[in-house]
């Protein structure tokens, strides 16, 4: 069959209006009166400027879009002074969790080059990394707190979808990517709001039945894993849909296949191996293997991208210790795909994931209520990064453990068990 795709404009236009309309009705579900934040890759104005008119449509306040470009990121490690690497824009953000305590809804377009800084000083990256990430907590704890509604979705920049498919031409290797993305996202077809309403519907089941177990742990096995996770007293399994502090239901990321919760910080134990290359800032880590004791990892290497894996695990005290734990079947959409997306919004719902570092308060029985040190009481972790890697796949059994120590089979080769 010939496509007769324009190849001058290889994104199809009405699934990136699908697409704009989704992340405003279903991944924000957008209030009239409510103001956005919005952030995006310059790249991404196509997009950007049709979620500003859904928005509108749907009565948004102020829709404020905050750019980033490729090159100007890029000028700053081979132009800036050593200094400026320690550096990161505070104010900015401290703007922004007022933005966020005042209401205003949170959305983020993702789509740069993954390994935008793989050819530049690794020590300069971890420093500026860690400036930003200490600079943003005021605004990151608003987000992994839920107090706003907030979504992430991705848009197919060239420089990212050269990387997914670079024996392609750079047009072909956009649209592939651009289908991928729609099809993940479920707007490839026209009723894409009411496909969303019974995926979320099927993810509440499974998440509503973990949460009737009340499992103590949860045991994975498979090839070079023996792992218990030990779940937080208190946990409460989210998936799908969420409803934000401020009384707003919202899927945060589009895509989604996971139901998570957070697992107890100091109540891990045993190894595991990855399933899935991590792509982080610029470095694919690969072939991870990780051994726990009393919940923190004491040994941990990798085939690929070790050294960036060990200044991540050394970035504060609960680096090295879990803040989630998601389950998502072999059976998933994108893992099917059979396409390595080098990022985590995509690559996490390919598979079964843990994540190191900060945990979410929302996955607590009445969360909103509890304090920082209720939470960290109860097994939940604190630390500037929250990072998720996969360690599931068609081989993995997982097994719930119970209060008196019975075992309940939760998933067998990579898929649900019941």
């Amino acid at each position: 069959m010939t496509d007769h795709r324009n190849s001058a404009a290889p994104i199809d236009p009405a699934k990136l209006d699908r697409l704009a309309e989704v992340a405003v009705k279903v991944g924000l579900g957008l209030r009239p009166g409510q103001d956005l934040l919005l952030t995006a890759p310059a790249i991404a104005l196509p997009l950007v400027r049709r979620i500003a008119v859904h928005a509108y449509k749907a009565g948004a306040g102020l829709v404020t879009p905050i750019l980033s470009d490729e090159e100007m990121t890029l000028a700053r490690y081979r132009h800036g002074h050593d200094n400026s690497f320690d550096c990161a824009a505070g104010w900015l953000y401290e703007g922004m969790a007022k933005a966020f305590s005042d209401n205003t809804a949170r959305l983020a377009i993702v789509g740069d080059n993954p390994m935008l800084l793989s050819g530049e000083d690794p020590s300069k990256v971890a420093r500026a990394s860690k400036a930003n990430s200490m600079a943003y907590q005021p605004a990151l704890e608003k987000i992994v707190n839920f107090d706003t509604n907030w979504n992430i979705i991705a848009y197919p920049s060239p420089s990212w979808a050269k990387l997914v498919f670079p024996g392609d031409p750079e047009d072909v290797a956009v649209g592939k990517l651009a289908d991928a993305i729609f099809a993940a996202s479920r707007v490839d077809r026209e009723d894409a709001i009411s496909n969303w309403a019974s995926h979320n519907a099927v993810l509440r089941e499974r998440t509503n039945w973990l949460n009737g177990q009340r499992f103590r742990a949860l045991q994975y096995s498979g090839p070079g894993t023996d792992l218990t996770i030990g779940l937080a007293d208190g946990h409460e399994w989210e998936g799908g849909a969420s409803l934000s502090k401020n009384g707003i239901s919202c899927n945060a990321n589009i895509p989604t296949e996971e139901v998570f919760t957070t697992p107890h910080c100091r109540r891990v134990y045993g190894h595991v191996v990855s399933s899935k290359p991590l792509s982080y800032q610029g470095t694919l880590i690969d072939n991870i293997v990780v051994r726990f004791e009393d919940g923190k990892i004491v040994d941990a290497k990798a085939s690929r991208g070790a050294e960036v894996l060990n200044k991540v695990l050394d970035t504060d005290e609960g680096a090295r210790r879990l803040g989630e734990v998601a389950l998502v079947p072999h059976s998933s959409p994108i893992s099917q795909s059979g396409l390595l997306f080098y990022n985590t919004l995509f690559d996490e719902n390919a598979a079964s994931h843990i994540a190191l570092g900060q945990c979410y308060s929302k996955c607590f029985v009445n969360g909103a209520q509890l304090t920082p040190q209720q939470i960290a009481a109860q097994g939940g972790n604190q630390s500037l990064i929250h990072i998720d890697w996969m360690i599931g796949s068609a081989e993995t059994d997982i097994d719930g453990i119970l209060a008196d120590g019975s075992k309940v089979p939760v998933f067998r080769k990579g898929e649900w068990a019941k």
